[in-house]
């Protein structure tokens, strides 16, 4: 559902008269690709990548020349991936955290899967970019996966109450904003409207691949 509604922003925010205006997009939504934070936290010995790097071939064998990847999980194996392809992959992570600093945030909150937590992939991101982090406690961030995967990824509404005692957890840390560090999660500001202390990492790509790709864009939240 997260590529959906990253398919959904890119077409709902390009300014366009007609079909032809809008960006000329080939996605793959391999739902076999293994578990990323199942293989990251060693849970798993099914390595992701070989799946991603096949795909992403292929993408580009269709004729893709730029690759967004909507899913921060996945953004492990960035270094990996991107230096094996002969075209741009956008960086999710380094585009969101980069955005929270031009925002004037300087301690930002992770909201994420285990898996990009246990990573550092938004740790190292946020301290090459000079901004101050924080994530969930243990407890909370088990509460955190919970509504990821039991939840979300089950198509069932979300607990709003746990996961907003979750975002005051890293509100009392003095964290400014709290990315929403799994696509997943984004679909929580679709579903249930969050304020601006939450910023979408989705959002976030979707403005940059418009960009990118030289398509006028309107209706954005920053």
């Amino acid at each position: 559902m997260s590529t959906v509604y990253f398919y959904e922003m890119l077409t709902k925010h390009t300014v366009a008269h007609c079909d032809q205006d809008h960006l000329d997009i080939v996605i793959s939504s391999r739902a076999t690709t293994p578990d990323r934070t199942a293989y990251i936290l060693g849970q798993s010995h099914e390595d992701p990548f070989a799946v991603m790097e096949q795909d992403a071939r292929m993408l580009v064998e269709y004729g893709a020349t730029l690759l967004a990847i909507p899913c921060n999980t996945a953004h492990y194996f960035y270094d990996r991936l991107s230096r094996s392809l002969p075209v741009p992959v956008l960086n999710m992570v380094q585009l969101t955290a980069r955005q929270a600093k031009k925002m004037g945030c300087t301690k930002l909150g992770i909201l994420a899967t285990t898996g990009t937590v246990a990573s550092g992939t938004y740790q190292a991101v946020c301290e090459a970019e000079g901004l101050q982090w924080a994530v969930p406690s243990p407890a909370r961030q088990s509460a955190l996966m919970e509504i990821i995967y039991c939840q979300i990824k089950q198509g069932q509404r979300v607990d709003m109450a746990r996961f907003m005692e979750i975002a005051d957890e890293l509100r009392a840390a003095g964290c400014q904003q709290a990315v929403l560090g799994c696509t997943e999660l984004s679909l929580i500001k679709r579903d249930e409207g969050l304020d601006s202390f939450f910023l979408d990492s989705t959002e976030v790509l979707a403005k940059e691949t418009l960009a990118v790709c030289g398509k006028p864009s309107e209706g954005f939240s920053f």
